[in-house]
């Protein structure tokens, strides 16, 4: 299993030269097994670039969707397979307590916001609402689950053989607790990460920023690393990075972090083009 991150940033595309380093596109990762088989997670700005980068020869990819905020969507118009007539294009995603997944969609894919309707997609498009039972693509064995964030929103955990990776872009798994990390059982999200090879989690926000946004559904960087700990994953990779933080200040951070910390597994900040292979 080959992992490749495609955008890294958080709630605003960032382009900018103190960006460069971890990137400045949204949430975007590429999944490919050893059958060849793509999976896509989100599809923010980054999935631009990932488009262009798939084999020509490629007949279908499927796009996992964690939830409909912009910066997980936005680039979803400009995926280049969704204009191949040739090409099956499999989404997977949330719908909300009044509306489908194809009604969601809609919205974006509509103007004023898009000038492009669903409808005139030219892939063979297929769309899927999540949660569901164990879902399997190729040889990808996947589950899906709610987790902490404002409107629907899951995680996805990707196993192939003994293989697993889990995702987790925007979470905020210490809401409502006076103290982090809590008991296994009353965490979210914990079920999807336990033991993963890798974690790809949100990690938005410093201590003193996350005081003044408690509840808009994103981490604090300390506590995504409490969380990794406690999920005893085996490799962390901190992702959603504030538009705020530079790559200098990024750096800064997780140094003093780590080694405070002393974490017994390795911690990889998440920039664009890194790849991992499970």
């Amino acid at each position: 299993m080959n992992i490749t991150l495609w955008g890294t940033r958080g709630s605003l595309a960032t382009p900018g030269p103190e960006c460069v380093y971890y990137g400045g596109n949204t949430s975007c990762v590429q999944v490919t097994g050893a059958d060849g088989s793509v999976l896509v997670l989100d599809a923010g700005t980054g999935i631009r670039r990932l488009g262009l980068a798939l084999p020509r020869e490629l007949e279908r990819v499927d796009i996992l969707l964690t939830h409909l905020h912009m910066d997980h969507l936005q680039g979803l118009g400009f995926f280049l397979p969704l204009r191949k007539p040739n090409v099956r294009v499999h989404i997977w995603g949330p719908a909300s307590t009044t509306l489908h997944l194809h009604a969601r969609l809609s919205r974006y894919f509509s103007p004023p916001l898009f000038p492009i309707f669903l409808r005139d997609v030219e892939a063979q498009l297929t769309l899927h609402e999540v949660p569901r039972g164990p879902i399997e693509i190729g040889a990808f064995q996947i589950t899906a689950a709610l987790v902490c964030h404002p409107d629907p929103t899951v995680g996805f955990r990707i196993q192939e053989n003994d293989a697993v990776v889990t995702f987790l872009p925007d979470h905020e798994p210490a809401l409502g607790t006076r103290k982090f990390p809590i008991a296994p059982e009353w965490t979210s999200g914990y079920a999807l990460a336990r033991d993963a090879d890798l974690l790809i989690h949100d990690a938005q926000y410093t201590d003193a920023e996350y005081v003044s946004r408690v509840g808009w559904g994103h981490s604090a960087i300390k506590d995504a690393l409490a969380f990794a700990q406690l999920a005893q994953v085996k490799h962390l990779v901190p992702f959603h990075h504030d538009p705020s933080h530079s790559d200098q200040e990024l750096d800064e951070l997780y140094a003093q972090l780590l080694e405070e910390m002393q974490l017994a597994f390795p911690v990889t900040p998440g920039k664009e083009g890194a790849q991992f292979e499970l």
